[in-house]
């Protein structure tokens, strides 16, 4: 169906040319970046696009299609959330680091810092530590700044050193400092202290927010719009149940570890030390799947090719970052759609 916008299309010359010096910029950024993983020992992978799992995190939307086999068979399939599954049977092949540009494509996603196709940068230590994948983040922003000349990020009113080093800041430090509750003493088998606690803060909830919703809506509202400012920061140290794809800490069960990178007060990566057990992943899915199937009214198939790999995968350390939001912040675009060549129409 043809757009109903008065906007001018993305192809029209005026809007290509006003989007040209960023789309230049996002390509030199991309190619500093690579020089970069390959200096490093990275093998450049290409991963498939159609799965029969997009992902079975609760809050991720895929796009369904159909495989039409010569015998008029048909599969259906989905186009991946991330490229995370394909990469991790890489690991388990025996591929000890490796990095991927990948096209990606969520559902029920799109503001002026996310689209529903976008692209992907995801890179996996084998045999090395997550602490390893956030010195990387550090000397990726730089080398994006670099590519572009600009000695600080910009969005908004928000301002960000590209080469300053990253703050650390846990999770429980975070809710402690800019949302006044404590975080540990308020986990998720007692949702209702959490919700207490964020509707003292003037946080609007609903009566049937489940732990994991008042969560995201505290971090939302009280803690992201103060993360990046000055400086990058690492927000570390993730529930345990707010981590479906991350091994729990061994110094403190309760937290697992994840970290999230921001800049300006935009989530530019998510960090793990990866799960390897087969078993617990398949739990986890499976919860997962009950909150979609409740919220949604639908469910995703698991991947069980994916959980085979994990029984032979290395311990190994995995992120995925968000190219296209770094490429906004280095470029000094002002939304997602700037740095895209031709979004898509709707």
């Amino acid at each position: 169906m043809p757009s109903t916008s008065n906007a001018s299309p993305a192809w029209a010359p005026h809007v290509y040319a006003d989007r040209r010096p960023f789309l230049i910029a996002r390509n030199r950024i991309q190619a500093r970046l690579r020089a970069w993983f390959e200096s490093h020992g990275f093998l450049e992978v290409e991963t498939p696009i159609l799965q029969t799992s997009p992902g079975n995190e609760a809050h991720l939307s895929a796009f369904k299609t159909q495989l039409i086999q010569p015998d008029n068979e048909i599969n259906d399939l989905y186009l991946h959330t991330s490229p995370e599954f394909a990469c991790k049977k890489l690991l388990a092949a025996g591929e000890p680091r490796l990095f991927t540009f990948a096209r990606c494509f969520r559902n029920r996603e799109r503001t002026g810092q996310h689209h529903p196709e976008f692209t992907m940068l995801e890179w996996y230590r084998a045999n090395e530590t997550y602490e390893a994948l956030m010195a990387d983040c550090a000397a990726l922003l730089a080398c994006a700044a670099e590519a572009t000349g600009t000695a600080q990020f910009a969005y908004g009113s928000a301002r960000c050193d590209p080469f300053a080093t990253p703050e650390r800041l846990t999770l429980a430090e975070a809710f402690a400092r800019y949302a006044d509750i404590d975080l540990l003493a308020n986990l998720s088998d007692a949702p209702g202290a959490l919700h207490a606690a964020a509707a003292a803060q003037g946080i609007r909830l609903a009566a049937d927010d489940s732990w994991s919703d008042v969560f995201s809506r505290i971090v939302a509202e009280k803690i992201e719009p103060h993360l990046g400012h000055g400086r990058p920061t690492i927000l570390c140290d993730y529930p345990a149940e707010e981590a479906a794809l991350a091994r729990r800490k061994r110094s403190d069960s309760r937290v697992a570890e994840r970290f999230e990178l921001y800049a300006c007060g935009l989530e530019l990566a998510n960090g793990f030390g990866e799960l390897t057990d087969a078993a617990e992943q398949r739990r986890r899915f499976e919860e997962e799947e009950q909150i979609r199937q409740r919220v949604y009214g639908e469910t995703y198939p698991i991947d069980e090719d994916f959980l085979a790999a994990l029984t032979r995968m290395p311990n190994a350390s995995g992120i995925a970052l968000g190219f296209d939001r770094l490429a906004m912040l280095a470029a000094g675009a002002r939304r997602i759609e700037d740095v895209l060549f031709l979004p898509v129409v709707g």
